[in-house]
């Protein structure tokens, strides 16, 4: 089965195409990071236009790049959230009415779903079960997953995500948007000892997480310091968002008697993350898995990929255009005919 994904959740519009017997066919992405980044973050009306104007190209060159012709594609993948409401849409219209053409079958994708499972579209993938570390956006989560649609929430976020309090504490530094991948280059030139910022909620049991105070001693810091000492703090501050989720990850095979985690989402391409749990795994005889980069943002290969899963179980969505702004993970269900 060869698939059409696409992927319209927030500020990037992705189309990939993935075949079931020869993997990743093609993957194409547009960032609207210039087109937001006067503004300092994400206009949604904005964002939707952007993406009906990039969805007919992108879907085209995805097709060159796979060497295929629009009929041959066997189904179509979209994001049907959580995400914006009129991205979502547009995805959601674009995806259902080129289905309807073709007269093939459409699956709208949980966005998150998405991101869990691509580090399964890596040449040497996890096994199931495993527990994921979910670092995407407004998310931070762990959960137990057995297969597809097949989620045990273990712990989450209760207030800022690690995402946001990235981005937040960038744009304090003036760092603009976006701010997370500024402050962690940044990071790179700093002291990371210098400021003994705390590692939230790790002096009591369980795998639930919060940001915030930690998000606000940075915050204060930076009141507090000169420009000069902005690196510091970045790296100050990477490190005890780092050494929070590096010690959530242990807990949380510790309780599942799993060796294997998986880690998706934007914080996933985070350096210092991959190395601290990189070694950290490797030391106590496990092992983790991270998609590439370019898999960690909003990408459509990961919508190609899980609405594929779906597809081939004989799932399919009714023909209506709609979408869910906010749509729990563990409210999924393992693939099955509809």
């Amino acid at each position: 089965m060869r698939v059409l994904g696409i992927e319209t959740s927030c500020d990037e519009t992705g189309v990939a195409i993935y075949d079931a017997a020869l993997g990743l066919r093609a993957h194409q992405l547009h960032t609207q990071i210039a087109l937001h980044a006067v503004y300092g973050g994400v206009v949604p009306e904005l964002a939707s236009r952007d993406h009906v104007q990039r969805l007919i190209p992108l879907v085209q060159a995805a097709l060159e790049e796979a060497g295929l012709a629009l009929h041959e594609v066997d189904g179509v993948a979209y994001t049907a959230g959580p995400g914006l409401a009129g991205a979502l849409l547009v995805g959601a219209t674009f995806g259902r009415s080129l289905a309807w053409s073709l007269g093939k079958p459409a699956v709208g994708v949980h966005h998150l779903e998405g991101h869990l499972l691509a580090p399964l579209l890596e040449p040497d993938p996890p096994d199931f079960p495993f527990v994921a570390l979910l670092v995407s956006g407004g998310h931070t989560m762990l959960a137990h997953v057995a297969g597809v649609g097949q989620y045990t929430l273990l712990g989450e976020s209760l207030d800022d995500a690690a995402g946001e309090a990235f981005d937040k504490t960038a744009k304090r530094m003036g760092l603009g948007y976006p701010g997370g991948p500024a402050l962690a280059q940044l990071a790179m030139q700093g002291d990371a000892t210098r400021y003994a910022f705390p590692r939230p909620m790790l002096d009591r049991p369980g795998l639930d997480f919060s940001f915030s105070g930690l998000k606000t001693a940075a915050l204060l810091a930076l009141q507090r310091c000169a420009p000069a000492d902005h690196a510091d703090i970045a790296a100050s501050f990477q490190a005890a968002v780092v050494d929070t989720l590096s010690a959530k990850c242990r807990r949380a095979l510790d309780q599942t008697g799993l060796t294997r985690l998986v880690v998706a989402g934007g914080v996933g391409a985070n350096r210092q993350l991959r190395k601290q749990l990189t070694q950290e795994l490797a030391a106590r005889g496990g092992r983790v898995y991270f998609p590439r980069p370019e898999f960690c943002t909003d990408n459509g290969a990961m919508i190609a990929f899980a609405g594929c899963q779906r597809l081939l179980a004989g799932q399919r969505t009714p023909p209506a255009f709609e979408v869910a702004a906010r749509w729990p993970l563990m409210g999924l269900t393992p693939p099955t005919a509809d």
